[in-house]
Order: structure tokens, then C-alpha cells, then sequence
């Protein structure tokens, strides 16, 4: 009996060993996706912000918002009449884009989001995170936007 105690204990702490050494490759592997992967999620955030003050004009039929890049990249989002302006960063060494909105209220923080890599059925990918969830980006910018221009964030 105590033979048989003894191997289940080996076999447990062998498992969990296994366990550990598994999710600290897979912990290395999403972490060079996120890595290699960084620009391309910044470049479809920015193509994103700017989209959607395209579209936004388009529909007020007016330049509502201005988007200009800045000199170390940043994308600078001014609203016409208004004296608040949204600034979106990437800092790529520590992976994470960072949107500050001068227009939202003095207790709300910036936003700050995570790039991630994760395995996928084909292989791997990159996606951008808060709080331990996917990012909806289209649905961010836009309440981000709508806040810019003086709107309540929800629809």
C-alpha cells in the first residue's frame, strides 16, 4: 500500500513538473509571436483609428476629426471646436499600446492594452488584450471617438 502512495505521488509531481515546463514554452513561443507579430498589430490599430474618422467624416460630412502621425509615430486625433485631443501609442519593447483621451473624465485612466501572441489551429497570431480579454477594437475606437466629440461613450 504505501509503495503504491509513493508512485502515485511520483507520477503527481511528475505531471505537474511536465505542466510547468509545457506552459513555459508556450509562454516563450506567444511571447516572440507577440514580438514579431507587435508592428503589424499597431499597424492595424492605426489603420483602424484612421479609418474610422474617415467614415466618421464621411457621415457628418464634415472633417469632425483630424488624424496626423506624429514625429515618433503616435497617431494624434484633434475634434474640430473642441480643445481635447486623443493620442494613441505603441511602445514596442514592452508591447502595448496605450490611447489617451484628454476629453474623459479626470478619474478614468488611459487605456492600455496588451499585444499577446496564441496558438491557433494554423499556428500562431497576435491580438491585442485588456483586463485578460480580446480587444474589440472597432467597438474601442469608436467609443473612444464618440467621447473625443463630446458623446456619451455608449450608444
Amino acid at each position: 500500500m504505501r509503495d503504491e502512495s509513493a508512485k502515485r505521488a511520483a507520477q503527481e509531481y511528475l505531471a505537474g513538473k511536465l505542466s510547468a515546463e509545457g506552459q513555459r514554452h508556450e509562454d516563450k513561443l506567444n511571447r516572440e509571436v507577440a514580438e514579431k507579430l507587435g508592428p503589424a498589430v499597431w499597424k492595424r490599430v492605426a489603420d483602424t483609428v484612421i479609418a474610422q474618422c474617415r467614415e466618421w467624416n464621411g457621415i457628418a460630412n464634415e472633417q469632425t476629426f483630424t488624424c496626423r502621425e506624429t514625429m515618433l509615430g503616435d497617431l494624434r486625433i484633434l475634434c474640430a471646436g473642441r480643445s481635447q485631443q486623443m493620442v494613441v501609442h505603441f511602445d514596442s519593447r514592452k508591447l502595448l499600446v496605450i490611447i489617451k483621451n484628454s476629453a474623459r473624465l479626470e478619474h478614468e485612466k488611459d487605456v492600455v492594452l496588451f499585444v499577446e501572441g496564441y496558438a491557433t489551429e494554423s499556428g500562431r497570431d497576435a491580438r491585442l488584450m485588456r483586463n485578460g480579454e480580446p480587444v474589440n477594437l472597432d467597438l474601442l475606437i469608436t467609443g473612444e471617438l464618440r467621447v473625443l466629440a463630446g458623446l456619451s461613450r455608449q450608444t
